[in-house]
């Protein structure tokens, strides 16, 4: 008898105990309980500005030439003011620094480029000060070669690590296929002279894979994942997620992926930290969104639109919208609890590889032409400012950016319209040091030897004309321009939760959306021709009600028939709120 009142008891704490991490896990209060989204603090990531940082090229607080956690620290009232709510910061553990970083050496350490622990604490300290959330890059699908797992590996058969990597005593059939950096890359599997066998790595050479199956690895996973938590990140940018799932074995060009681990990984993850998050990086197509996402609160919270992404670009460079109306449509169906981070550019080349060949020749015609700012026989290595056409076609790209379903994410510089450095090997074109005034090194450093990887110096965007110190007196700077649309995001939490749905314009040269939540409304339009544009539409929202103008002063009527008609300027764009400006009720 006592035993079974003991275990009624127990079950009874279970359940108050699970309650609070199930909400976490997905978003939704008990019916009792119904909140609205944005009191939901663990979707906090539903309407964040996340802003991309390399710390080794953002601040050198010591002269060494290398930026660092102090200098990133130092920069964070810079942030605040731009409006900044998550910082993602590129991996700043050991390496050998052979892929600016995604090479990790030691999971648990800090780089000493970059700072000590006792940095890093203090920055995330400062970080948090200001309301800043940290997220962090986890590289987890491989290691460096250098690593002391795959250095005990190659030693032994009998290793305890050899099964932590992916071996082969002969070489495979797929040895050369599913590279992920053509043209860099000569194979898939190499020989290790030492281990006397082959080795899987989808990635340099220099980056063994992980392998997934043992599991000793993912519970290894799980420790990286539980360590970084309890330093206070507040989730993970999953590097390579369809990397870190695919069964190496299996066909490159038609991969097993185990979906299971990404379930498994989050669900540890919020059992350590109930309103942390992985954002991932997974370039796939619409149909595989699904199991990414997963059901309800067992996928990943956040990808990157990848989709979308290479479809805005098509419609850039051509004024072609039926593909990215398309391709808003196809990913528009995700959990509720999911969110799509949407990006112009970031790290890494402005990947195609979604686009058919003919729609990715327009676009290298249009923002690539020549040879040298093409990578991987499928992107474009240049920063956004370069590749467009113009200031106000670069307005245009990051209104729609910031108006797009999900949560936008803007790369280091790109606030100040920072250009590229096409004389640096692949991606490092686009990794240059961040420019904040015309001093020596663009302010970046003070050191007197060279830089590792020098600052723009020569051009149209080098650091005495395109820096944070001078944007910040013109009030007509690009940098102005970001902080006043970012304000601007801030009072449009529609984007972040509502529904939406694309309006017909009357022209085919413009997108206009309605977003609708809570009995909220708003309609974004953007024109993507740089000729002048009559936009004509309605809807049941805005037929008999007023549109106000959120990023200048203006108000318009619909007419009689309950149409609105509104003339654009060549890669015009505005911002309409239905009804009362300041009519917002509950939503912030």
């Amino acid at each position: 008898m006592k035993k079974d009142v003991l275990g009624l008891a127990v079950n009874i704490l279970l359940v108050f105990a699970v309650q609070p991490f199930a909400l976490a896990q997905t978003g939704t209060p008990p019916p009792e309980k119904q909140a609205t989204p944005h009191q939901v603090k663990g979707l906090w990531y539903k309407n964040s500005i996340i802003y991309n940082v390399d710390i080794d090229s953002f601040k050198d607080s010591d002269g060494d030439g290398v930026g660092d956690f102090k200098g990133l620290a130092q920069q964070l009232d810079y942030l605040q003011m731009l409006g900044v709510d998550v910082l993602w910061l590129a991996p700043f553990q050991p390496s050998p620094e052979q892929d600016n970083g995604y090479d990790v050496s030691d999971y648990y350490g800090i780089n000493p480029r970059l700072g000590t622990p006792g940095d890093f604490e203090d920055f995330m300290h400062q970080a948090h000060m200001r309301g800043m959330r940290v997220v962090t890059d986890l590289v987890l699908n491989h290691t460096s070669i250098q690593h002391p797992w795959f250095q005990q590996a190659r030693q032994s058969s009998r290793s305890r690590y050899r099964d932590w990597y992916v071996w082969s005593e002969e070489r495979p059939e797929s040895w050369n296929r599913g590279m992920v950096f053509p043209g860099v890359q000569e194979a898939t599997w190499t020989y290790d002279e030492e281990a006397g066998a082959y080795y899987s790595h989808r990635f340099y050479k220099f980056q063994p894979d992980l392998n997934y199956s043992n599991p000793e690895v993912q519970k290894e996973a799980e420790r990286i994942i539980g360590y970084w938590l309890r330093q206070g990140v507040d989730g993970f940018r999953l590097d390579a997620v369809p990397f870190i799932i695919e069964d190496p074995r299996s066909d490159p060009d038609d991969p097993i992926h185990y979906f299971e681990m990404i379930s498994r990984f989050r669900r540890f993850l919020q059992w350590r930290k109930g309103d942390a998050i992985l954002l991932g990086e997974a370039n796939v197509l619409p149909e595989e969104n699904e199991r990414y996402f997963g059901d309800e609160g067992n996928g990943i919270h956040m990808m990157f639109n990848f989709y979308v992404n290479q479809h805005v670009f098509y419609s850039l460079a051509t004024e072609d919208l039926q593909p990215l109306k398309k391709a808003l449509v196809d990913t528009r169906d995700i959990p509720a609890t999911a969110q799509w981070g949407n990006f112009l550019r970031n790290h890494d080349e402005l990947d195609l590889g979604r686009l058919t060949e003919e729609q990715r020749n327009k676009v290298y015609q249009a923002f690539g032409p020549q040879e040298n700012m093409q990578l991987y026989e499928r992107g474009i290595r240049r920063r956004l400012a370069p590749m467009l056409r113009n200031r106000k076609q670069l307005e245009l790209a990051y209104s729609l950016m910031f108006a797009l379903p999900g949560t936008p994410v803007i790369r280091y510089g790109d606030e100040i319209a920072m250009g590229e450095d096409l004389s640096l090997p692949e991606r490092e074109a686009v990794r240059t040091p961040m420019q904040w005034s015309d001093e020596k090194n663009a302010g970046f450093s003070t050191a007197d030897k060279e830089l590792d990887t020098p600052v723009i110096d020569e051009g149209k965007y080098a650091y005495a004309r395109v820096n944070v110190e001078a944007q910040l007196r013109d009030p007509n700077s690009f940098l102005n321009w970001t902080a006043n649309i970012i304000e601007a995001r801030k009072l449009c939490p529609e984007i972040g939760w509502g529904d939406w749905k694309i309006l017909e314009a009357g022209s085919p040269d413009v997108l206009v959306m309605q977003y609708d939540w809570q009995g909220s409304h708003l309609v974004m339009v953007h024109n993507f021709s740089d000729k002048p544009q009559q936009v004509t539409f309605t809807s049941e929202v805005t037929a008999k009600d007023t549109l106000e103008n959120l990023l200048q002063k203006e108000t318009r009527r619909p007419g009689k028939s309950g149409f609105h008609k509104i003339k654009l300027e060549g890669y015009g764009y505005r911002w309409y709120r239905v009804g009362e400006l300041l009519n917002l009720k509950d939503i912030r």
